[in-house]
C-alpha cells in the first residue's frame, strides 16, 4: 500500500468539526455546542458540558471517554468507529457528501435521469461531466 492509498490521518478536532460543518438540518445553521451537549444529554442521559465539547473540537483536549465518542457519534447519526478507524472516516464522509450532493435538486436530477442505463453509457456520461468541470475550473471527480 502506497502513501496515496493510505486514508489520510485527522485529529478527532478535525473530525468534530467536519460533522459540526456538515450534519444539521437543511436551511439551518450549524449547532453549537451548547445545543448538542444539551441534546445528548437529554436523549442519551449521558453528561457532556458544552465547553468539553468546545475543548474537544480546539483540539484542546483528544482524549475523549467512549462514552463520550459514543454520544457525540450518536448525535451526528455516523458510527463512533468514524472517530477512532480512518477508513471508517472515509468512508462515512463519502457517503455524507453523496447525501449532500443528491440533496441539490440539478444532481438528483441527473442521476434519476441515468438510473438504468449501461455502464457503458454511464461512463460516457462521466466522462462529460468531468469536461465541463475542466471547462469551469472544477477539477475532475475521480471514479468511485
Amino acid at each position: 500500500m502506497t502513501d496515496r492509498d493510505k486514508p489520510q490521518r485527522h485529529t478527532l478536532a478535525e473530525k468534530l468539526e467536519y460533522l459540526f460543518h456538515t450534519i444539521r438540518e437543511p436551511g439551518r445553521r450549524e449547532h453549537s455546542n451548547e445545543e448538542v451537549a444539551a441534546a445528548i444529554t437529554r436523549d442519551q442521559g449521558v453528561t457532556i458540558s458544552a465547553s468539553y465539547i468546545w475543548y474537544l473540537r480546539t483540539g484542546q483536549r483528544d482524549n475523549p471517554t467512549l462514552k463520550h465518542l459514543t454520544a457525540l457519534a450518536t448525535f451526528f447519526g455516523v458510527p463512533a468507529a468514524y472517530f477512532l478507524d480512518d477508513q471508517v472516516r472515509e468512508e462515512v464522509e463519502a457517503e455524507i457528501a453523496l447525501v449532500t450532493a443528491l440533496k441539490d435538486t440539478g444532481v438528483r436530477d441527473v442521476a434519476m435521469r441515468a438510473s438504468g442505463l449501461s455502464g457503458k453509457s454511464l461512463d460516457t456520461i462521466a466522462e462529460v461531466i468531468n469536461r465541463v468541470r475542466e471547462l469551469e475550473g472544477l477539477p475532475p471527480q475521480e471514479d468511485s
